[in-house]
């Protein structure tokens, strides 16, 4: 599960000969890690005229602490100043000094014309931004926009910031952020996210933040202190780094797995002063025995991921029956039936979180995967629509999709197959569990109300897919 590439050719005489004759050369991705600060540099704001983001932007920026610059717009220094934001001027036309992220206000542009505040901005600005920057668009949902015109041009800012996601150099990410007419005081948890080490693997990516009940105050470092997780496929791989992080955010840790995988699992949930609970989800009395065993040990539970998953490769030609049911029923439909006993009365406590792993294959396709991408594509589906449904409980609902990243299973296959995997991506490397994980993290927060049937790929800006 090792990239020797990304070792090898970060040395400085093979970088020299990489670059020479046209190779990758990716950069190596900064993760949390624990005592750091959420951002290492300055962060630089700009904003388009008449834009609603900027001051809920600044203040995030404050309460994380993040050093700051402004352009010299009275209106977006007036912002900064009343978000409690001490913030330097940056003057576009004698640009200087260098920035960890870039964050723009494009809330204000209202028709086509006025997309030039994009070029306007980041013209000059994106030349300085250092390695592992981060690059954040924040806009208003199209479907809320008042006029054709506005929906327009905000719908303008996808390509827009999926182009800058893959000119960006030095794994650099950008995202685009929707907030929704009167959730502003909502994005605070997704900026923290987007700007920190947890995003490295996400990128090019589209983020909805609606309205909800007003974020409660929290510990950042915990934020999931004193609350309940169920894991599933938690004994290994991405399902024990899912437990890991959420144990580490202050959660109490209740993993699943079948009783083959029974020794790792215990394995996992010792390590992390958890509880195990060794059962099939495909079985019939699994969903109730979930239940039961959630509302006697621990009243309830607040967070829900689907995690447990399994692949059955072979061409529509060439599958079974057997094998299609299997990954059919693992994938999809055992999450259907524990959501229907955990929805029924409390189990899933008021604000709760579910969040389901999906895959790029269920957003892309995969050649010999229609099980697996049928079931996965499912999933998004599944996400969006329950996220009504949760919403009125209320809870949320979410999705990762992952790409490449360095498993026991992508280090089996063949060297080209997983090279290309690899490097089919902006970042031009595999990410690990813990991105995946991460990202789960960022959705389970109490403060993450605002983000409900959003599905996000952790793939580096996969090449393949929307």
């Amino acid at each position: 599960m090792t990239d020797r590439y990304t070792q090898i050719v970060n040395l400085a005489p093979a970088k020299l000969v990489a670059r020479n004759v046209g190779l990758p050369v990716p950069t190596p991705l900064k993760r949390w890690e624990r005592g750091a600060p959420l951002l290492e540099g300055r962060a630089l704001l700009g904003a388009a005229p008449n834009g609603r983001l900027a001051s809920a932007t600044a203040t995030t920026l404050a309460a994380a602490g993040i050093s700051a610059a402004t352009e010299m717009r009275e209106e977006l220094r007036a912002a900064a100043a009343d978000a409690g934001l001490d913030a330097a001027v940056w003057n576009a036309e004698a640009p200087e000094g260098r920035f960890a992220a870039l964050l723009f206000d494009a809330s204000g542009i209202e028709s086509s014309d006025q997309l030039v505040e994009l070029h306007r901005f980041f013209h000059p600005a994106i030349r300085l931004v250092g390695s592992n920057g981060r690059i954040v668009v924040l806009g208003t949902p199209p479907q809320e926009c008042s006029t054709p015109r506005e929906l327009t041009a905000q719908r303008a800012l996808e390509g827009f910031s999926r182009s800058l996601g893959k000119e960006a150099r030095g794994a650099t990410t950008v995202q685009l952020v929707y907030v929704a007419p009167g959730a502003e005081e909502q994005v605070g948890s997704t900026l923290r996210f987007l700007l920190s080490p947890k995003s490295a693997y996400v990128s090019g990516q589209v983020v909805r933040v609606g309205a909800a009940a007003p974020p409660p105050e929290i510990d950042w470092e915990r934020p999931l202190d004193g609350r309940v997780a169920l894991v599933t496929g938690a004994s290994r791989g991405i399902g024990a780094a899912i437990a890991s992080t959420l144990a580490r955010d202050g959660a109490h840790v209740v993993g699943l797995d079948i009783p083959a995988l029974g020794t790792d699992l215990r394995a996992v949930t010792d390590e992390l002063g958890g509880t195990a609970i060794e059962a099939d989800v495909t079985a019939a009395d699994t969903p109730a025995a979930i239940k039961r065993r959630l509302d006697q040990d621990h009243g309830g539970v607040d967070v829900v991921v689907h995690n447990a998953g399994v692949t059955r490769d072979k061409t529509i030609a060439g599958m079974d029956a057997d094998r299609w049911r299997t990954v059919l029923e693992v994938n999809l439909s055992s999450q259907e039936r524990i959501n229907d006993a955990l929805l029924d009365g409390d189990t899933l406590r008021r604000d709760g979180r579910i969040v389901c792993v999906s895959s790029m294959s269920g957003i892309a396709g995969n050649n010999g995967q229609t099980n697996y991408a049928t079931s996965k594509a499912g999933v998004i589906g599944m996400v969006q629509g329950l996220a009504p449904v949760l919403a009125d409980r209320p809870a949320t609902i979410n999705a990762v999709a992952p790409g490449f990243i360095e498993t026991q299973m992508t280090a089996a296959m063949p060297f080209a197959v997983r090279e290309a995997g690899r490097r089919m991506s902006s970042l031009r490397q595999g990410g690990l569990p813990v991105d995946v994980a991460e990202t789960i993290a960022w959705f389970a927060s109490p403060a993450s109300a605002g983000l409900n049937g959003n599905v996000v790929r952790v793939c580096g800006q996969n090449l393949l897919g929307a």
